[in-house]
């Protein structure tokens, strides 16, 4: 049924999983580094999705009997009854729309048409013959012009979606009866004397499952986790903050979106930014907008950084004869004399988080990092012989692989000096083309492995982005996209 489009529309607003920010920012409860918004484009297109969903889980509807008595000149008490009284097709047609509002969201269906079947019987005794009569039948019913719209209110309670059935009805403006079986015909007038108790038992069966659908929304909403796990090492805040935000053209909501740790590991602290229109996504129109602030690339870059994860040894490289002393014999001369024809690893640890940065320009991030040189003696002892710091600067592209965020650095220089040495003093500028090839060969394509997988966006399950555009801005990157849907929803009761 048409009313009960908004259960899987709000599914969608959660993502999630939730969905950039409408043009009025309300008073902040709380920080928030993502926020979404769903377009009056992307309401229309989850409505329309999802009617027809709502009603496939809606008919076949039965309703209640309807007994009837009635006394007639001559005839006496006639008793009326019509059992099995079922919706069997809802046609919406394209007469609904929904509209945010000041406090809440309304979901208005008209035209509608929708077909019934019944079983009625029809009794009675006359005083002129001492005989019980009695016919039965069957007949099929059909509802013009029907009306259906309810408002539902959000507000956010303990960071998750709280959905309440602010107003709802459903009217019915016409109805056809026609009877088949027994001696039907005779019978017609008097049936059409229900055509109020039908019109009735539609608009409240219908209505009550509307409060039926919101009810149960309502309690999956409440269960959804506040906590994207990623793997190990920690997992995506999803809490709601703020309330949402609602303008005649959009519904937004405000999310914390901070990577943390399940560790215990001290999370940085970031400082909130202002709420940005996303007014990027309108030209040409998108359904979904997401904003992330750099601090959730931060947040990442910290989760890992503390979860030693941004430490590797190298032991293979495309050219391997650099990891032998004699391929240095002519650049440390006298670490080939110390030890002649040992192999030897690059121990590489970052000695703090990498900072990233977005502005219209792109995005860029600073690296800073340790690289020991080790060397292998045949006894297979590891010697550090010289640490080496390195400040290595990338600029990033961003692309949308499915629902993940994904993306590849590219190298723009790097500066290098000497920490500690036990070969002598080591002549940087014979060491930088090495450096160069290592890092251009092993660091990049190792970290693009990684980046290229991506991280999910706060997209509910079911949902898929679709020609999806990125837009760097001063300290943020937008996503904007239409959505595309796939079935896994299936499962997902509405009513």
């Amino acid at each position: 049924m048409a009313g009960t489009a908004p259960a899987p529309m709000i599914l969608l607003l959660l993502t999630a999983a939730f969905f950039i920010q409408a043009q009025t920012k309300l008073q902040s409860s709380g920080e928030s580094f993502t926020s979404v918004e769903i377009s009056q484009k992307g309401l229309n297109f989850v409505k329309d999705l999802l009617v027809t969903k709502a009603i496939s889980s809606i008919i076949p509807l039965e309703l209640a009997p309807i007994k009837k008595s009635m006394k007639i000149p001559f005839l006496g008490g006639v008793q009326m009854v019509l059992s099995n009284i079922t919706i069997h097709g809802i046609d919406v047609g394209s007469s609904s729309y929904v509209k945010p509002g000041d406090t809440g969201i309304a979901i208005v269906a008209s035209g509608i048409t929708c077909s019934l079947t019944m079983n009625w019987r029809y009794s009675y005794s006359t005083w002129l013959f001492p005989i019980y009569v009695s016919d039965e039948g069957s007949a099929s019913i059909q509802v013009e012009g029907m009306e259906v719209g309810l408002t539902l209110g959000l507000e956010i309670q303990e960071g998750t979606l709280k959905l309440s059935l602010l107003d709802c009805g459903c009217l019915v403006k016409e109805i056809s009866i026609n009877l088949d079986g027994g001696a039907s015909w005779l019978y017609q007038g008097l049936i059409d004397a229900f055509e109020e108790e039908i019109e009735s038992a539609v608009e409240n069966g219908i209505t009550k499952k509307l409060k039926e659908g919101t009810l149960k929304l309502d309690s999956f909403l409440q269960a959804l986790p506040k906590e994207i796990p990623l793997d190990d090492n920690g997992s995506l805040n999803v809490t709601l903050v703020n309330v949402p935000l609602l303008s005649n053209s959009s519904i937004g909501f405000d999310i914390n979106g901070l990577f943390t740790s399940s560790r215990n590991a001290p999370v940085p602290r970031y400082t909130e930014k202002n709420s940005q229109s996303l007014s990027a996504c309108e030209d040409p129109p998108k359904m979904l907008g997401i904003s992330l602030d750099e601090a959730v690339f931060n947040s990442a870059s910290a989760l890992y950084f503390n979860a030693d994860f941004m430490r590797w040894i190298v032991d293979k490289i495309p050219d391997q004869s650099l990891l032998n002393t004699a391929g240095w014999r002519f650049i440390i001369p006298q670490l080939y004399r110390k030890y002649p024809n040992d192999d030897m690893n690059l121990n590489i640890s970052l000695s703090s988080a990498p900072v990233i940065v977005i502005s219209d320009r792109g995005i860029d991030s600073t690296v800073y990092a340790d690289l020991i040189i080790d060397v292998v003696e045949a006894s297979e002892k590891i010697t550090p012989v010289a640490c080496i710091s390195l400040v290595i600067r990338t600029s990033a592209s961003t692309k949308i692989i499915g629902n993940n965020l994904a993306g590849s650095v590219r190298l723009n220089d790097f500066t290098m000096s000497l920490k500690w040495s036990k070969v002598g003093n080591l002549h940087l500028y014979l060491i930088q083309p090495v450096i160069w090839t290592f890092v251009q060969t092993v660091f990049l394509p190792y970290t693009n492995g990684i980046l290229g997988k991506g991280f999910p966006l706060p997209i509910i399950h079911g949902f898929t982005l679709q020609n999806a555009q990125l837009i760097c801005s001063n300290s943020r990157i937008t996503v904007c996209s239409d959505l595309n849907y796939t079935d896994s929803l299936k499962q997902i009761s509405l009513i």
